[in-house]
């Protein structure tokens, strides 16, 4: 059975359903790939499904009166995408790299949710969580110098890509999923800023660069450690 055997079912919010519920699950999921860059729901758009993420990074955006946009935040697999009962999207959902996600109509998931407990609790756990993380990218955002801001990102994302990532030795890679840009959009700074402060944590040792896209962290608590002090 195609839920099963989901690679992200037992960290995702399908873990807590039950063999009967996941039989009915997959009875109306939809497996969908979005390409970097592509929208996956507008702001304001009606909510008919929601969905898992298997893999990739979503971001979610806000647009200003005068269409400044801004990231407001960043979803990893396998984060459930979407509000349960909400009926209309407040945010833009983008695919920030190659996206592939599990979907599902709003009106089952929602039903499950009143007869699981279990699943409830879930829901309850990564709502929590994302309003810790959005706390603590206040923090960040207004506290932070530039050189630990850069750091703090490459942190968020060396260790939500893989969660196993905190408690492993040695050398860390990952892809970073955003453009420059967005990356100078989600820090409140400029590109050249993020630019200059990659360019530093280099020189540092803190990071290797391999492509535009592609970083090496020797030691992921030196990169940790750069996120609460300006090392400049």
């Amino acid at each position: 059975m195609v839920c099963r055997a989901c690679e992200a079912r037992h960290r995702g919010i399908c873990g807590a359903l039950s063999p009967a519920q996941l039989t009915e699950l997959s009875k109306h999921t939809t497996k969908t790939v979005y390409a970097a860059e592509s929208e996956i729901a507008p702001v304001g758009q009606a909510i008919t499904r929601h969905a898992s993420i298997l893999s990739g990074v979503v971001k979610l955006s806000k647009l200003t009166a005068d269409g400044r946009q801004q990231i407001v935040g960043l979803q990893f697999a396998p984060d459930f995408l979407g509000r349960p009962f909400a009926r209309h999207s407040d945010v833009t959902v983008e695919a920030a790299n190659d996206v592939k996600v599990c979907a599902f109509p709003s009106t089952l998931i929602e039903s499950m949710v009143r007869q699981s407990p279990e699943l409830e609790h879930k829901l309850h756990e990564q709502t929590l969580k994302e309003l810790d993380e959005a706390r603590d990218w206040m923090l960040t955002l207004g506290r932070k110098t530039a050189s630990e801001k850069v750091a703090s990102f490459l942190y968020l994302i060396a260790t939500h890509i893989d969660p196993e990532v905190e408690a492993a030795d040695g050398l860390v890679c990952f892809d970073i999923p955003l453009k420059r840009t967005d990356i100078a959009d989600f820090l409140g700074l400029t590109i050249e800023t993020v630019s200059r402060q990659l360019t530093k944590l280099r020189h540092a040792g803190v990071i290797n660069i391999i492509n535009n896209r592609t970083v090496e962290v020797p030691d992921l608590n030196r990169l940790r450690r750069m996120t609460e002090q300006d090392n400049a």
